[in-house]
């Protein structure tokens, strides 16, 4: 029983290491945003942090069918065991910016941008300055 919790947990150890925030953005955003047809951001907060662990434990199994069933014309794609190694990195991405989490990736969405300055020129109240 121990040796196993101490295999689980180097596995564990390695996959989190392995996955990186930066790079399962990129994925989204180059990716999946075309496929899903949502923002990085809405993507997201479709989940939890737990509920995102959850869907992306046991090689995304959760993930790929949850996916599958609402993008049915991208099950082919999520299927692929090649995809494996990019949604490690979309997990981590994922559960970084879940819904309880508190942060707002920066996807380069069109709502995210601030709004652009008034440079209209207004009258003063003074119609001599000097």
């Amino acid at each position: 029983m121990k040796k196993m919790m101490i295999i689980f947990t180097l596995f564990f150890l390695v996959t989190a290491v392995g996955a990186d925030v930066n790079k399962g953005k990129r994925y989204y955003m180059k990716t999946f945003k075309q496929k899903f047809k949502m923002s990085g951001e809405a993507f997201a907060q479709l989940h939890t942090k737990a509920e995102w662990t959850a869907l992306f434990a046991d090689e995304g199994r959760g993930f790929i069918k949850e996916f599958s069933q609402k993008f049915p014309k991208q099950s082919a794609y999520l299927h692929d065991p090649k995809i494996w190694k990019k949604l490690q990195h979309v997990g981590d991405f994922a559960e970084t910016y879940a819904s309880d989490s508190g942060k707002t990736p920066t996807c380069g969405d069109p709502g995210v941008l601030e709004t652009p300055l008034d440079l209209e020129i207004k009258d003063s109240s003074s119609a001599n300055f000097f």
